[in-house]
């Protein structure tokens, strides 16, 4: 992505009209950003760049102004500054009190992963190795062993599971912490998506049998399918990964994957993994059972990340900014009054205060915009690029007539509603947009999904930004051989989950690849 100045701007406005004003901007400035290269600032309030001409820079853009995030001095770290940060506390506390209701402990581990530790499993650190950082001097001395900090933390935390495990009455131990890791990726930053430093939730956990396991596995995911769909408004796919795509060293993956129309690329937005006892063994993390046999645990670890924020400003923003779900908003409701010429503003900011306290009794996230030094169109544009779910505004004729008027953001429809009833209408509005939100992105996202049964139609859907549905021989050369096929500047399609939900698969379908029997359906796609 481009643009990553830090951009302000300035407009004016007032309700009647809402036409930009005239209040001279500040003098250009340069601002030099991580990557070195100089950028001008610009001086006007609201987006410059449109979504569907230029996705990239509309991204970089709205992440900035919005009040999201704020550049580092550090290429691929980023500053979450409390607009986006309080997003990831609305999640933290869902997934957190439901994994507690699961049995689930909360702990931390550190940060620091020994080259003993880290290196131990050979096939999780071949899939983790290049993006692994290294601590390799402290002040002028040279360490004698280099330290990795955590790109996740299996090797971490598994040798002292060795030492806490020992019969079965230590089972099922499930532990999860919220904490930051290090991903040194190479591929070109980008704010929430693909950065080198993240927050997340990282589950681990083990059992006696692989049937507890797998049951752990399906709770777990269904757990990240409701932070998308039902917090964040974002459709998902829930399936499993591709032998070539699953986690490095595990049994088995299951993902819910969402969709970028914009762009045609899937996201994978969380994952939950059955580790199977490849882990326990390589760790030496015995039990003995209640018939005194020593066998191998059962494993799994699961996670999400603050690129769920990331997903989300794609899938609803708009050529006006953030356009937030309701249930993630840490303002649902803004109130601004709107006065007129020879009107007692005391009076305003009665009605305000009044609505204000109508609008929290009934339990909602409001916010008094009371400021005098700019003017009505300005703080609505101000609002709506920040993302706002509703907006009331309270004007002289409003009180006149105990009423306010209403307007929301995800279609900016408005209506006059009378006093008494306003805390009762705007909490309907506020679920009306979270419903709407999600059945426009599911629309969309439907319309992008191609089922095909021949590889011409395949590349013709997927040259076409579509997701696509094909049967498929789950044959890990075949999905190699797609990959090497569809390579180009955009990246190689590959699979990015076999949907849970399968169509039907009639008796002698071929894949679409190989032409051999079909063995189930799998989605297909470029991806982040």
């Amino acid at each position: 992505m481009s643009s990553e100045a830090n951009q302000e701007e300035l407009q004016n406005g007032t309700r009647s009209t809402n036409k930009q004003g005239s209040k001279k901007p500040p003098k250009e400035k340069k601002e030099t950003v991580p990557s070195g290269k100089e950028v001008k600032k610009e001086t006007k309030l609201g987006m410059t760049v449109k979504k569907n001409e230029n996705f990239g820079d509309w991204y970089s853009e709205v992440v900035v102004k919005s009040g999201m995030i704020e550049y580092y001095d550090v290429s691929g770290c980023y500053i979450l500054r409390p607009w986006s940060y309080a997003i990831w506390e609305v999640l933290k506390d869902f997934f957190d009190a439901e994994i507690k209701k699961l049995g689930i402990q909360n702990s931390y581990f550190p940060l620091f992963v020994s080259e003993q530790a880290l290196t131990k499993e050979k096939d999780h650190i071949e899939g983790f190795a290049p993006e692994v950082a290294w601590v390799t001097k402290s002040g002028n001395t040279e360490l004698e062993v280099p330290i990795a900090i955590r790109p996740t933390s299996e090797t971490v935390m598994y040798p002292v599971f060795a030492k806490w495990i020992r019969g079965h009455r230590d089972l099922p131990l499930r532990l999860n912490q919220w904490c930051n890791v290090v991903r040194w990726e190479f591929k070109h930053p980008t704010p929430f998506i693909r950065s080198r430093e993240f927050l997340w939730q990282e589950g681990h956990t083990a059992f006696a049998t692989k049937e507890e396991a797998d049951e752990e596995v399906k709770i777990v995911l269904e757990l990240y399918r409701k932070i998308y769909e039902e917090y964040l408004a974002v459709p998902v796919v829930k399936g499993i990964k591709s032998e070539v795509e699953k986690f490095a060293g595990g049994l088995y993956t299951t993902t819910v994957e969402a969709f970028i129309p914009n762009t045609g690329r899937g996201i994978q937005g969380a994952t939950s993994h059955c580790l199977g006892q490849n882990f326990s063994k390589m760790f030496e993390i015995f039990f003995e059972d209640d018939k005194g046999e020593r066998s191998l645990v059962w494993q799994n670890s699961w996670a999400f990340t603050t690129r769920v924020i990331g997903v989300m400003v794609m899938i609803h923003g708009d050529d006006k900014g953030l356009v937030l779900p309701p249930k993630v908003a840490t303002v649902q409701v803004v109130i601004i009054p709107v006065p007129y010429k020879n009107v007692d503003f005391n009076q305003m900011l009665d009605a305000c205060n009044e609505v204000s306290q109508k609008l929290e009794s009934a339990g909602l996230r409001v916010k008094q915009d009371t400021r005098d030094n700019y003017p009505p169109g300005w703080k609505y544009s101000d609002w709506e690029l920040k993302g706002v779910p509703l907006r009331i505004e309270i004007g002289p004729k409003d009180i006149e007539n105990k009423q306010v008027r209403m307007v929301r953001r995800d279609n900016f429809e408005k209506e006059d509603v009378p006093l008494e009833k306003v805390a009762q209408r705007a909490a309907d509005l506020l679920d009306e947009i979270q419903a709407n939100l999600f059945k426009k992105a599911k629309e969309v996202r439907d319309l992008c999904i191609k089922k095909v049964f021949t590889w011409e139609d395949f590349i013709e859907a997927l040259n076409d930004k579509k997701m696509v549905l094909a049967p498929w021989c789950d044959d890990v050369e075949v999905e190699e051989d797609v990959k090497a096929r569809t390579k180009g500047d955009t990246g190689a399609a590959k699979t990015l989950c076999m949907p849970f939900e399968q169509p039907d698969l009639p008796d002698g379908t071929v894949c679409f690849a190989s032409g051999k029997p079909a063995k189930r359906w799998a989605l297909w796609g470029r991806s982040y």
